[in-house]
C-alpha cells in the first residue's frame, strides 16, 4: 500500500482538529496505519516552537515565517516522510498553505516567497489531498468567542482573519486538482462524509 498525506486547513475554529481526528478514526477502522499530526506542535521541538508563536510576546513577521518553516522541515524529516515511505496515511492539521494563507495574506509579506520557504524546508513535499474549511471571519469570531481563550494569531483583528480567508480561496482556486473546499457553516456529519468519499477514492486509484 502506498502511503497517502492529507492535510486540513482553514481559519482558527473552523473544524480541522474535529474533521482530521474523525478522518484518522475511520482510516484506522479500515485498517490503515495513520500518522495523525499538527503543526506548528507536531514533534518535541515544534511543541516548543507552537509556544513561542502562539503563546509568546511580539514576533516579526518574517521571523514568524521563519520558525513555521523551521517547525515544518523537522517534521516532514523526521515524521512525515518516513511514514509516507511506510506506506502509512498522514493526516495532519496544517501545512505549507497556512503559512501562505496567515504569514503571507495575512502579514502582507510576499506569499510566494513564503510558498518557496516552506517547499524548501520540506524538500517540496505537497499534500496529495488539502481539505479547506472555508468558514466566514464573522462566523469563526462567534466559534472562538464560545470556545474560550484566544492565542496569539486568533486574536488578530478580523481584517487579518479575512485578508486569511482571501489568501486560502486563492491558493485553492490556482490548485483545484489538490484542494476539496467545504463550507464548514455545513453539519459536522455531512462533512466528514464527503471528506472520506475523497480519501477513499484516492487510496482505490
Amino acid at each position: 500500500m502506498r502511503g497517502l498525506f492529507v492535510t486540513f486547513e482553514g481559519g482558527d475554529g473552523a473544524g480541522k482538529t474535529t474533521q482530521s481526528s474523525r478522518l484518522a478514526d475511520w482510516l484506522t477502522e479500515q485498517g490503515r496505519t495513520v500518522v495523525f499530526g499538527r503543526e506548528p506542535g507536531g514533534t518535541e521541538l515544534g511543541q516548543a516552537i507552537r509556544e513561542l508563536l502562539l503563546h509568546g510576546d511580539h514576533v516579526a513577521p518574517r521571523a514568524e515565517a521563519l520558525l513555521y518553516a523551521a517547525d515544518r522541515a523537522h517534521n516532514v524529516a523526521t515524521r512525515v516522510r518516513p511514514a509516507l515511505e511506510r506506506g502509512d496515511v498522514v493526516v495532519q492539521d496544517r501545512y505549507l498553505d497556512s503559512s501562505v494563507a496567515y504569514q503571507g495574506a495575512g502579514r502582507v509579506l510576499d506569499g510566494q516567497q513564503v510558498r518557496d520557504l516552506s517547499l524548501w524546508a520540506s524538500e517540496g513535499l505537497l499534500p496529495d489531498l488539502t481539505v479547506l474549511l472555508d468558514l466566514p471571519a464573522d462566523a469563526l469570531t462567534h466559534r472562538l468567542a464560545h470556545r474560550g481563550g484566544f492565542d496569539r494569531l486568533e486574536s488578530e483583528a478580523a481584517d487579518f482573519h479575512e485578508r486569511v480567508r482571501a489568501g486560502y480561496l486563492a491558493l485553492a482556486a490556482a490548485e483545484p486538482e489538490r484542494f476539496l473546499v467545504l463550507d464548514a457553516t455545513r453539519a459536522v456529519d455531512e462533512l466528514a462524509a464527503e471528506i472520506r468519499e475523497r480519501v477513499a477514492a484516492l487510496l482505490a486509484d
